[in-house]
């Protein structure tokens, strides 16, 4: 199979590479202009720099009837000169009413309700991995890095720009130095340019260079500018020290900390950055959404850090790298009673019991190498270190003298998470301009008897030279080394081909794990021992149409096994359609079908043991909505119900939840969004406990709600405070019937087993967030944060009688002040 594959791969390869550019053959050129004088970025297009320069015009529509022609009431021309520190680009974009143009004040990378213009540059001219930056309409900035299509908007550089609103247009002029780009240090070079302006009113996109939506990728559509001379790329040192200052009180007490550090990012090569957190303080992140978890498998949380969000698409490669994995809870977790319990110990009955386990693992610093050479080769280096963590034990040692029993406390430090070494290496070559082979290696070294753990992946993603097919798939292997240095193998492979282009599209593929495969050290999978044969085919259309701009329809399946020994466990699938409307409401819905399934994962024995849990044919529909943003007042919502075929005589399973989340704007500075979701699953059967005879189950009923706010208040570009609230909270009392699971057929017998396992669960997060920039790539940053968790077995409450015990709870204050100075190397090189 792999021979097959590699061979395929090959011919794919040098049939892409010797018909470079076959999917932009109308591309547009311009020779770029060099000037003595650079323009004042001011948002006037009076500067002598800008005379005699031949503008990108003509534009196309990219979206909603991708290919039209920009209408004369919405002209737009675009100037670009350089000089030897930057690029500068003017836009003129005409417009009947430009007082009427929507202007929402929003946070630097956050659009809102504005039209914008966007510029893309590709110094390599690769198709593939082009910058943005991106001003609105009410002069905020966004900017991020592309990678095969995806926008990383967590990447920041420094740069400047303006506006302005004229009689009959708007204009941005924008200063990108050449610190915040990568490229070749050659005499004569040409880079890859588009141009996007986004105009609101009318709901559509247009480009300078046309990219056409019937094939091929966004990136692939560039313009050329051609003959910029004698550019070199500057010194790339940046550094951003920081101090901030922490208080926290919980629980009538109060503690104080405060840190200073400094973030760098430093260019190696014209090509290649060094980015280092020294002394990483992250006090200020958002809170986890965390919620009630009684399946399986872990929860998984979305990075906040700043550091693992940006730049990272090298490392994310091939999904074996889950950043939560560094500086999260210790890897040696305790229930509250040590496993040693009561043992004799030199003839003293001996009792040991963890009192003080830390939440987190100290992070200590980190670097990531990155960056891709003119070939299209993209290398990665990723290197962290956590310190040694350690919980407070306390043992008991009772003595029995005669009649008497002496006993004797103590406390003593043990290690829960060792000094650790977290490290990835990543090899990506690009070719064709659509295509890529990956070679990724994640490893976890930590000290003492702790594991180890390396994982290998090969991966592909090869196009034909017309982007119309893709074969796509990976090659993955895990090693585990224990305590005692037992070595444990496991593997993963996933294969798939698909049709890419046109309206109908579809793939079929093969994957499997199998019972060892294992890169949860560093990465994150809930399951293995599986394999699943999968596949699609959907319509789009490309083309507005009655009353749609776009639509589509889907139909999936799974055709699920395990992978040793090979048992077939069931089946699913769907038909999803989504719309989007020219009067912009945006809606769709799913149709979801499961056949009786045989879940080895949910008795928690492991998947190899053979004990199934057989839940029951399902069918499950639900519907989503949005309106029309543009208005003050718009709204999201969403509904879903699930039929169970029952399992058990006269227990109806019923599952159902909605969610609505209105939202406000105000005006173009302040807006608020409120989210409610309800979920109820009634008559549910799920695990409870077991023994060494038995595996008991129990019927419970399962609601869950979630209220969310989120608002800001814009005071400019530069300024704005933001609220974050959340409050989850679920409830799940047990019926007073237990069951214990059948092992031969995955049925449920009723037991005699008693126990009292009712779940009320609260989770409250409050955070209000002012930042300043009050410099260019400088922030003052004041944080507060009130936060209460509980956990407990009322789960017959009601809504208000819960939230008066959960206010008796625990709380948690945090006020925190985070001040950040950008510093640029080529500035202070000048001054002295």
């Amino acid at each position: 199979m792999l021979k097959v594959l590699a061979f395929i791969t090959t011919c794919f390869f040098f049939i892409g590479v010797t018909n470079a550019q076959t999917i932009n053959q109308n591309r547009k050129k311009l020779d770029v202009i060099r000037v003595d004088s650079p323009p004042k970025i001011d948002g006037k297009l009076d500067d002598a720099a800008w005379k005699n320069v031949s503008a990108a015009k003509d534009f196309v529509m990219m979206r909603p009837d991708n290919g039209k022609p920009e209408p004369d009431t919405h002209k737009t021309e675009v100037k670009l000169v350089y000089d030897d520190n930057a690029i500068y680009i003017s836009a003129k974009m005409y417009d009947p009413e430009p007082s009427k143009i929507p202007a929402e004040f929003t946070n630097r990378d956050n659009i809102g309700n504005s039209d914008f213009f966007l510029i893309t540059i590709n110094p390599n001219d690769d198709g593939q991995n082009p910058f943005e930056f991106l001003v609105t309409s009410s002069g905020a900035q966004a900017d991020s890095k592309v990678s095969n299509g995806n926008e990383d908007f967590n990447w920041s550089a420094v740069w400047e720009s303006d506006i302005s609103i004229n009689d009959d247009s708007w204009v941005v002029e924008m200063k990108i130095p050449y610190r915040a780009l990568r490229f070749a240090n050659v005499p004569v070079q040409s880079w890859g340019i588009n141009y996007h302006r986004k105009v609101l009113n009318l709901n559509a996109q247009f480009t300078w260079n046309h990219i056409d939506n019937q094939q091929g990728n966004w990136t692939q559509y560039d313009g050329l500018y051609e003959n910029f001379t004698n550019i070199k790329p500057p010194t790339r040192l940046n550094f951003y020290p920081y101090a901030s200052a922490t208080v926290t009180t919980s629980d009538g007490n109060t503690d104080f900390d405060w840190s200073v550090g400094m973030d760098v990012k430093y260019g190696i090569t014209e090509n290649f950055t060094l980015d280092a957190t020294l002394i990483p303080d992250f006090s200020q992140v958002g809170f986890d959404n965390v919620t009630l978890n009684l399946g399986p498998f872990e929860q998984q949380f979305t990075e906040q850090r700043q550091f693992f969000t940006e730049g990272t698409e090298l490392f994310s490669k091939g999904n074996l790298f889950y950043s939560r994995r560094i500086g999260s809870r210790p890897i040696d977790q305790f229930s509250n009673e040590r496993k040693n319990d009561d043992e004799f110990i030199n003839g003293k009955k001996v009792n040991d019991k963890v009192i003080d386990v830390p939440e987190k693992v100290q992070m200590l610093n980190a670097i990531k190498i990155s960056g891709r050479t003119k070939g299209g080769l993209g290398v990665g280096f990723f290197n962290a270190i956590t310190e040694k963590t350690e919980a407070t034990v306390e043992r008991t040692e009772q003595t029995i003298n005669g009649l008497d029993t002496i006993s004797n406390i103590s406390t003593y430090k043990t290690t829960v998470n060792p000094f650790s070494n977290y490290n990835i290496m990543v090899l990506d070559q690009q070719f064709n301009q659509n295509s890529s082979i990956t070679l990724i290696n994640t490893n976890v070294t930590r000290d003492g008897r702790f594991r180890d753990a390396n994982v290998t992946g090969l991966l592909w993603h090869v196009e034909d030279k017309k982007s119309r097919y893709n074969i796509d798939g990976s090659f993955k292997m895990s090693n585990i080394s224990d305590d005692e240095k037992n070595p444990n193998t496991g593997y993963t492979f996933d294969t798939s081909i698909g049709k890419q282009s046109g309206n109908w599209r579809g793939e079929i593929g093969y994957n499997f794990e199998n019972k060892d495969y294992n890169p949860n050290d560093m990465g994150i999978l809930f399951s293995n021992n599986e394999q699943t044969i999968y596949g699609f085919v959907g319509y789009r259309l490309l083309k507005p149409k009655g009353i749609f701009n776009n639509y589509g329809v889907n139909l999936y399946y799974n055709i699920n096994f395990l992978h040793n020994p090979g048992t077939y466990t069931g089946t699913n699938g769907g038909l999803s359609f989504w719309a989007d409307t020219k009067n912009r409401f945006s809606f769709g819905g799913n149709l979801n079908y499961r056949t009786e399934e045989k879940d080895f994962f949910e008795p928690r024995v492991g998947s190899t043991s053979g004990i199934y849990f057989k839940r029951p044919e399902q069918l499950n529909i639900n519907h989503w909505g949005s309106s029309d943003y543009r208005k003050k007042l718009a709204l999201d919502y969403d509904f879903w119900y699930t039929f169970h075929r029952e399992t058990i005589s006269d227990i109806n399973q019923i599952s159902y939840g909605f969610g609505i989340r209105p939202r406000y704007r105000f005006n173009n500075q302040f807006s608020l969004i409120y989210g409610l979701n309800y979920n109820k699953y009634e008559n549910q059967f799920g695990y409870v406990n077991n023994d060494d005879d038995a595996i008991y189950f129990g019927q419970r009923d399962w609601t869950s709600y979630n209220n969310s706010l989120t608002g800001k208040y814009t005071f400019n570009t530069k300024s704005a405070v933001s609220l974050s609230f959340r409050h989850n909270w679920s409830k799940v009392p047990y019926q007073n019937q237990f069951y214990s699971l059948d092992q031969t057929n995955g049925e449920l017998n009723q037991s005699s087993y008693q126990g009292d396992h009712d779940k009320n669960f609260n989770s409250w997060n409050l955070d209000v967030n002012y930042q300043w920039q009050f410099a260019p790539g400088s922030q003052l940053i004041a944080f507060y944060r009130n936060s209460i968790f509980g956990s407990n077995g009322h789960a017959k409450h009601g809504f208000f009688k819960n939230l008066d015990r959960l206010f008796d709870e625990k709380h948690q204050h945090t006020f925190s002040v985070r001040l950040v100075y950008f510093i640029d190397y080529n500035n202070i090189k000048n001054i002295f």
